[in-house]
């Protein structure tokens, strides 16, 4: 604790050091959701913890704010945990090991948690404050990252704003007025176990050294997918080498770009030299490929040892399913130039008993491509003789042409930096589609400071950034005081 503590605004990086002292994976917000109700009751706020681990905390408004429509403050409490392979860290127990680069916070071997805990620290810092505002909402939400359950299972009667402040983007200079909507896709294969031979042997195959990236903000940089790549390998090993698969993972967020991945295969001994080579020549296949987006990019093999092998159906159906799984960009935008309109990713791979699990991220701002997807993905599967579900599916956020919200803000930027702040849709999915629909009428505009390598362990937040966008912050809702 206290890397922070010289750093200013002091109350935001004192809110987000203590937020990331406390363990916060999806799914697992128990400890982060009491935290923040811990936090309104010292400070005599209502607050509201509902059955879903959603925090709403409220506060009156100030004097001369009186008149201002409610305004909602919003973010989310937990965060992707993502490590490289060689760190030693239990999300589930430890908090993140903060440190100060140059002008740039990040974790050390893992995520970093500014998505969104920037949000939850900026709405923190205000509610212990004097500062100006209208009356306060601020509504944390857990579970965003997968599949937004915090959101869709919230009950929108709890808020009465009709303004709201997403603060779950990551580009100074920017504000966000509409995102793709999405669902997960998993595939399920069944494991048919066969029988190791004389002279077989285990080797491990790897993907590794790819930089990884958020699925749906990073997708147009078309990063290497260790899945696909590994299933690349081994469909080019099968061309010349029988074998078998004896284990196979890969990625770890199906809302994550998959940075590595690993297969174990059972065959021959006298292959190796064939394998070598083979191995040899996609790597170099794929620094060709990826030169400029993915330069680093390592396929590496090494003998390993087995004890039990998959048969041939099961390994060959594995591997067909990675060749045929489509993943990445699937449309651009036509009314948006430079927008993704639709892509798919191929997230994780996961061995499990008696079945291997492929989960991937399907986006889409437009609901029909979306399906396409879906029904594409649905074709696979019965053609491979294998299972399909799609689930978690939220909603596109739609772009409000009569924003006054957004109207103000823009102003507010043009007087404070002599610059136009940018107008942008994302090809990700925020909350903000799922509460418009929650909160019927309600005004919404996103934005927030400069965050890189979100979802892997790259992540980073620039402090001149976080200053920039907490002094915006402050004169926007500053600025609400002449709403109409």
């Amino acid at each position: 604790m206290n890397v922070l503590k010289n750093l200013e605004p002091a109350g935001v990086m004192r809110y987000f050091e203590e937020l990331n002292s406390i363990p916060r994976a999806s799914k697992k917000e128990q400890k982060v959701s009491d935290w923040l109700v811990k936090f309104a009751k010292d400070r005599k706020l209502e607050v509201i913890q509902d059955q879903f681990l959603n925090v709403i905390i409220k506060k009156p408004a100030t004097t001369g704010y009186e008149h201002v429509p409610t305004l909602i403050l919003q973010g989310h409490m937990d965060m992707v945990c993502e490590k490289n392979q060689e760190t030693v860290h239990d999300f589930d127990k430890e908090g993140i090991k903060l440190r100060i680069d140059g002008d740039l916070i990040k974790g050390t071997g893992t995520t970093l948690g500014a998505d969104n805990g920037i949000a939850v620290a900026f709405a923190l810092a205000l509610l212990d404050s004097d500062l100006p505002h209208p009356a306060l909402e601020v509504l944390i939400t857990a579970d965003e990252e997968m599949g937004m359950t915090g959101a869709i299972n919230l009950d929108g009667s709890l808020l009465t704003g009709k303004l709201m402040l997403n603060l779950d983007t990551e580009e100074e200079g920017e504000i966000y007025v509409s995102c793709a909507g999405g669902a997960s896709g998993n595939l399920e294969i069944p494991i048919q176990w066969g029988d190791i031979q004389d002279k077989e042997e285990g080797f491990l195959v790897q993907i590794k050294g790819l930089q990884g990236g958020h699925s749906g903000a990073d997708i147009h940089l078309q990063k290497g997918n260790s899945n696909k790549l590994l299933g690349r390998v081994l469909n080019e090993i099968r061309k010349d080498i029988k074998f078998n698969i004896s284990e196979i993972n890969g990625g770890a967020k199906a809302n994550a770009i998959p940075r590595e991945a690993n297969a174990t295969i059972v065959t021959n001994s006298c292959n190796l030299e064939k394998l070598n080579s083979i191995t040899k020549k996609m790597e170099d296949i794929f620094k060709d490929e990826y030169r400029v987006s993915d330069a680093s990019v390592v396929v590496e093999l090494t003998a390993k040892k087995i004890t039990k092998v998959m048969n041939e159906l099961t390994s060959n159906t594995i591997i067909d399913a990675i060749i045929l799984h489509a993943s990445g960009i699937n449309s651009w935008s036509l009314d948006i130039e430079g927008l993704v309109e639709s892509s798919l990713n191929l997230g994780v791979i996961e061995q499990h008993e008696n079945s291997i699990i492929f989960r991937s991220a399907i986006r889409g701002s437009v609901a029909s491509k979306k399906i396409e997807m879906i029904e594409t993905l649905k074709v696979l599967a019965k053609t491979l003789n294998i299972s399909f579900t799609d689930t978690d599916h939220y909603p596109a956020w739609q772009y409000n042409p009569n924003s006054e919200l957004r109207d103000i803000f823009l102003d507010v930027y043009e007087k404070t930096t002599g610059k136009k702040a940018g107008i942008k849709a994302i090809h990700a999915g925020l909350e903000c589609g799922v509460l418009s629909e929650k909160i019927p009428g309600v005004d919404i505009i996103s934005f927030g400071p400069n965050i890189r390598g979100a979802h892997t362990p790259e992540e980073s937040v620039s402090i001149s950034s976080i200053q920039n966008t907490w002094n915006y912050f402050l004169k926007g809702i500053e600025a609400l005081k002449l709403y109409k």
